[in-house]
């Protein structure tokens, strides 16, 4: 899949603006960004829900604008919010889905058995949805999404409301779907640890990709270990470790950040120069948020407008 120049407009404000970017055969690509970055526009543009007015979606030698029809037959889509409905059984969710795509008969049920059989689930075919765990229920949501034999999935924040447990079984199933069967996917994601799973992230700020590497990649780019000192008057410490180490630290709530080769040593002479005015400190390697502080000057969790 390739997009180019994609841009979009609720209005007058911009959600999405001058988005590049390519999926290869077989590759997990993770957008990571805040609510309000446009990864959700994004996903609705890709997933056909809303029009493509400004730039270009190519998948298979289609075109998104023109023909839209064709590329849906392609995708498998996994929403934010659930899409199953909890008072039939998994089997019984699968099938109507099916249906949606023209599948009916044999063809259906062999589909159906395989789909099941590959996320874990054909023991508990017959079971009600409502009686599966959100884990379990997100694993239906992926079966549905795979039963047509996409090239391509879709997820929006598909491990949202699953324990950290749930979420590493979901990511690894994603892992095992690209290796046998060459799916390529693309995710959006608030979460770090779905992010670190990608073989690429792009990072989304304020509608645009300002960021796509691999995870590795990107953590390097920080340039040195991350320094955390909390302080009472970060303004104030602010001023004074950049004047005493000639660095550059960036005022964070009540904290200061220094991004800083041999982050260990610098802890011991912070402390020594200004203990009285230091309440805590951390020292860590660099992580996805800290590139994203790093490119923005904005934590993570911040509300963007």
């Amino acid at each position: 899949m390739r997009l180019q120049g994609l841009s979009h407009r609720y209005g007058t404000r911009i959600a999405l603006d001058d988005v590049t970017l390519q999926v290869q055969r077989g590759e997990i690509v993770g957008l990571l960004g805040p609510n309000g970055s446009g990864k959700t526009t994004l996903f609705h543009l890709l997933s056909t829900l809303i029009p493509v007015t400004h730039g270009e979606v190519q998948l298979l030698g289609y075109d998104l604008r023109r023909e839209a029809a064709a590329i849906r037959t392609q995708l498998g889509v996994v929403f934010q919010h659930p899409s199953l409905d909890r008072k039939l059984t998994v089997q019984e969710n699968i099938r109507h889905h099916g249906h949606l795509y023209g599948l009916h008969g044999r063809l259906l049920r062999e589909r159906t058995q395989h789909v099941l059989q590959r996320v874990g689930l054909h023991e508990r075919s017959a079971e009600l949805v409502e009686t599966l765990s959100g884990g379990l229920q997100r694993r239906v949501e992926l079966a549905k999404a795979l039963l047509h034999q996409p090239v391509l999935l879709l997820l929006d924040e598909p491990s949202t409301g699953l324990d950290p447990g749930a979420r590493r079984d979901f990511m690894a199933y994603l892992q095992h779907l690209r290796q046998q069967d060459g799916v390529s996917v693309l995710l959006t994601t608030h979460m770090l640890d779905e992010a670190e799973h990608c073989d690429r992230v792009g990072i989304m700020h304020q509608g645009r990709l300002i960021a796509l590497d691999t995870p590795a990649a990107l953590k390097a780019a920080v340039g040195g270990d991350v320094v955390v000192v909390e302080t009472t008057d970060p303004l104030a410490l602010q001023a004074r470790i950049q004047a005493r180490f000639d660095c550059n630290a960036v005022v964070l709530e009540q904290s200061v950040r220094v991004e800083i080769a041999q982050g260990h040593t610098f802890v011991r002479d912070v402390v020594e120069a200004f203990a009285a005015d230091i309440q805590a400190v951390t020292f860590s390697k660099p992580t996805l948020e800290d590139v994203f502080i790093h490119l923005t000057g904005h934590q993570l969790w911040s509300n963007v407008t």
